[in-house]
């Protein structure tokens, strides 16, 4: 496995084949290869079902369960040398373990996109199922977990990267989470299109041949079976539509952590997280003293390859010459290679945020030297009590200056205003000037179990 890994063309098989193994059941070759079979079997039982195979054609074939091994692949792969077909060459495979009398009832008036597009449509509903969702899952915890960890803590929250009213963390990371949610939902929810409508999408072949089924019906229900939804109304291929809208919500979703890797990043930087030290570890070659949000920057980087690619599926697989070209084919066969670059990065931010905490006194220090951010919260009060120069006072006394506490009683002493409003504006602070933060992230956290499953009891 270590001489396999280190020269693989791709790191996503060689350095990261730990993280995005799990993809591998779906989208690798072999995975097709096993689908397209398997259905090819399963199509074959759908067709027995129709009467259009003799009785005696069926006699001593129970059809059951398909083990697929890897000699099965490469039997397969050496009739393609020959076929230089992939699915032409499944059908000769499939000669070889079912009786005689069914071979002619093979792909049976189907056309090879039929298999390809029906297999593909399970690798991307499973794979999400089974390994994106749960990823999602536990990134999206990893982010409540510490929202509501820092629920209160005020922090200097920043527009235009200059000081501005104060936030809390927790609210700040809250943000994140309810938009997350609402992209977890929009993927959980999506059905995935197939079809089975032959070569150029008019049902041609198996009319011509057995006009006395309902091939409509039959197409339904053999793709309902497989519970995708049938598209009826196709080429060759199945129009993309619907995959690139599973696709458009995976880039949204990356789109969305790009932002919080870049967020992640800068507090890091400017202070206001710390990172956990790890022992052994080493953050620079030459600078002994560094720790470095590699996690963060790593999911950046795979965040963005990752959405490169769901760009050119939407801008690829929406457009088709005529009935069909084959240029969609080679593309399609990527699709591990973006679900890969997106399971990583969501690995490592998770990873990311089990390393890092809030550095609470570089917080409260923060906050604490620069009350001219109470000003908006000041101006308003003011304008609440009748002053209609409220701004106009706040902006001449604190534009482009820097306040600490003493300063700011000071010149609310000077205003000379009644002592009810007096009060307000004494009882302002950076660190209670948090309006309703910590209501709002609560919000978020009590419905975030409604979006993420609770694990199952072992």
């Amino acid at each position: 496995m270590r001489m396999m890994t280190l020269h693989a063309l791709s790191p996503l098989d060689g350095r990261y084949q730990k993280e995005t193994t799990p993809l591998r059941d779906f989208f690798s070759e072999f995975a097709y290869l096993r689908a397209r079979a398997r259905l090819e079997l399963g199509f074959l039982s759908a067709l027995s079902k129709t009467g259009l195979i003799p009785a005696e054609s069926l006699s001593g074939y129970t059809p059951g369960p398909f083990a697929f091994s890897d000699d099965d692949a490469g039997e397969i792969q050496e009739y393609e040398k020959i076929t230089r077909h992939d699915v032409k060459a499944i059908e000769y495979y499939l000669r070889e373990i079912i009786p005689s009398e069914l071979h002619a009832f093979i792909h049976f008036g189907l056309t090879s996109e039929d298999i390809n597009n029906m297999a593909q449509a399970l690798s991307l509903r499973d794979s999400r199922d089974q390994v994106l969702l749960p990823a999602l899952d536990e990134l999206l915890t990893s982010l409540s977990d510490f929202a509501h960890k820092n629920r209160a803590m005020p922090m200097l929250a920043r527009t235009h990267g200059q000081p501005a009213v104060p936030t809390t963390l927790g609210k700040e990371i809250a943000v994140y989470v309810a938009r997350l949610a609402q992209c977890r939902l929009e993927l959980a929810a999506h059905q995935f299109e197939a079809k089975l409508t032959g070569a150029v999408g008019n049902f041609n072949a198996l009319q011509a041949s057995a006009p006395q089924v309902d091939w409509l019906a039959f197409s339904r229900s053999f793709i309902a079976g497989l519970g995708l939804e049938a598209n009826l109304v196709t080429t060759q291929i199945l129009p993309y539509d619907n995959w690139i809208r599973y696709f458009q919500a995976v880039q949204l979703t990356n789109a969305i952590l790009v932002d919080f890797a870049q967020d992640m990043w800068r507090y890091i930087s400017d202070g206001v997280l710390k990172q956990k030290v790890v022992a052994n570890e080493v953050g620079s070659s030459t600078m002994p003293q560094k720790v470095n949000p590699i996690d963060f920057e790593n999911a950046e980087g795979n965040l963005g390859l990752a959405n490169a690619m769901f760009v050119h599926y939407a801008q690829k697989l929406s457009v088709s010459r005529l009935q069909r070209d084959l240029s969609d084919s080679t593309v399609r066969r990527s699709f591990g290679t973006a679900f890969g670059h997106t399971l990583l990065a969501w690995k490592n931010i998770t990873k990311g945020m089990a390393r890092v905490d809030a550095d609470e006194e570089y917080i409260r220090a923060g906050l604490n030297a620069h009350w001219e951010v109470v000003s908006e919260g000041a101006q308003t009060i003011l304008r609440a009590a009748g002053r209609s120069d409220a701004y106009e006072t706040l902006k001449s006394r604190m534009r482009g200056s820097q306040m600490d506490g003493f300063s700011y009683k000071v010149w609310v002493e000077a205003l000379g205003v009644d002592p009810g409003v007096r009060e307000k504006l004494m009882n302002l602070s950076p660190e209670r000037y948090i309006g309703l933060a910590v209501e709002i992230t609560d919000s978020v956290l009590a419905k975030i179990d409604e979006v993420v499953p609770k694990p199952s009891p072992e």
